[in-house]
């Protein structure tokens, strides 16, 4: 990195992208990108004093003065950062790729930064953005102290990236496009290996094909859901398990009561009367995850579980955004059916008695098309459900592919299918009282809006 003195990112205000940007912004190198629309992400980004545009327009790359021809001393002092949801025929993209640029992906840009240091990483299909923030805390909250780039916005810090100056790294490791196979960690959590992204890797078969090549790459101590497929033959490392509450699992969680409270078994003891600062049972799976990484790191116990009631949580993850009488809403991210199914238990189980309903925005044509009996089956453990139509992210339509292949299949006893610009005007009518927003698309958007029409009602 030392030859370089600008990094230019397309597609800055990626939740990912955007963390590996203000950590080199904070390293004192100049920091610029682009990305297709503004978002609070971005708007950060610019207060934190880094240049972002909004148009596809290559006179925004770092080159000479003039702006015409790019000279050699140009080229060598730009490094040029992309996501893979760019389209590989956006403008900026081809001019860099041709005009001799180093242009890497963001998880080649996360692998050296994580190359030399103790690597802490949570890969799965779900549940690693949780995971690996509390993680994060955790070893912040102890002392112990870290370096992270979260999948998401940490309650705790209001930031997506952490920075240390001991050799300690917290990663959430991406299976999308095989990202993660850039990290090679000291200690990895793996939470699941359920089908999803079969556009990227066609079937499961490959998908647990690439976990496996994942757990190779540890180093020190595989930490896997019990019940996954990780076993001596893929991986050099120790391999233990962890559990909500499997007592066969290395760490597991016991003696759980309606409050949330509950004993945390680990080989060498047990850390009584344990709470997470956020509800639900998935979160106490997620802290019984987290929990894991610092006992094998050897964080102490006791602190560990201090950290644990202190943890705030994660923007969008069981986000609390309103709770007064006769009204609860929560947001959450969830975007696959397994997803979905976890977060509505939870939901169900801390709110028993109120009626619920739930605004899902589907992400993804083929997402939509390779689940949609799964997400239909999810989706049909609500009260009412209202069902966006498909956010496309970077794909092009289907052809037979929308919302409809879901809902028809929806047996909850109200549901209505609406269109993106319909849902404000008719949230503005409806009275809700246990309500949940889920999704990855654009569905954040209406977060604030509908929050603010529920707390003034």
């Amino acid at each position: 990195m030392s030859t370089y003195t600008d990094i230019y990112f397309i597609g800055i205000g990626g939740i990912g992208m955007s963390a590996i940007a203000r950590y080199y912004n904070a390293k004192g190198f100049k920091v610029s990108g682009y990305d297709k629309t503004p978002s609070p992400l971005t708007e950060a980004l610019e207060a934190e004093g880094i240049q972002v545009h909004y148009t596809d327009d290559c006179s925004y790359i770092p080159k000479d003065v003039e702006n015409t021809l790019v000279v050699p001393s140009d080229i060598e002092e730009t490094l040029v950062v992309y996501t893979p949801a760019i389209p590989d025929d956006m403008g900026e993209l081809v001019y860099v790729q041709n005009n001799g640029y180093r242009v890497i992906k963001r998880s080649k840009m996360l692998g050296e930064i994580a190359t030399g240091q103790r690597c802490m990483a949570v890969a799965g299909t779900h549940g690693k953005t949780t995971t690996s923030t509390l993680t994060s805390h955790l070893f912040t909250a102890t002392g112990e102290g870290c370096s992270a780039f979260l999948g998401g916005i940490s309650k705790n810090y209001d930031t997506n990236l952490l920075i240390n100056e001991n050799d300690v790294i917290v990663a959430e490791a991406d299976e999308f496009d095989r990202s993660f196979l850039q990290l090679f960690p000291e200690i990895a959590v793996i939470t699941s290996m359920d089908a999803d992204h079969l556009d990227i890797y066609g079937d499961e078969a490959h998908i647990r094909e690439a976990f496996k090549a994942f757990a190779s790459q540890v180093s020190g101590t595989v930490i896997a859901k019990y019940g996954l497929d990780i076993t001596p033959n893929d991986t050099k490392a120790k391999i233990m398990t962890y559990s909500f509450g499997d007592s066969r699992a290395d760490f597991y969680a016991e003696a759980i009561d309606e409050a949330g409270h509950f004993n945390l078994h680990y080989p060498d003891g047990v850390i009584e009367d344990c709470v997470v600062g956020i509800p639900g049972w998935v979160n106490i799976e997620n802290a019984v995850a987290a929990s894991a990484i610092g006992l094998v790191y050897e964080l102490d116990p006791q602190k560990i579980k201090a950290a644990l009631a202190t943890f705030s949580g994660v923007k969008r993850r069981f986000d609390l955004q309103v709770k007064k009488e006769g009204c609860v809403y929560i947001d959450d991210y969830a975007h696959h059916p397994e997803e979905i199914a976890a977060a509505l238990s939870s939901i169900r189980k801390a709110y028993p008695a109120m009626k619920l309903t739930a605004a899902f925005q589907p992400h993804l044509y083929t997402r939509t098309r390779d689940f949609a009996d799964e997400f239909a089956q999810a989706l049909s453990n609500v009260d009412k459900l209202i069902l966006l139509e498909i956010y496309p992210a970077r794909e092009e339509p289907i052809p037979g592919v929308t919302s409809e292949i879901i809902f028809k299949d929806v047996t909850a006893p109200e549901k209505v299918l609406l269109k993106r610009a319909e849902f404000m005007e008719y949230m503005k009518n409806e009275e809700v009282e246990l309500f949940v927003t889920l999704g990855a698309g654009d569905i954040d958007r209406f977060v604030r809006p509908i929050a603010e029409m529920l707390k003034n009602r």
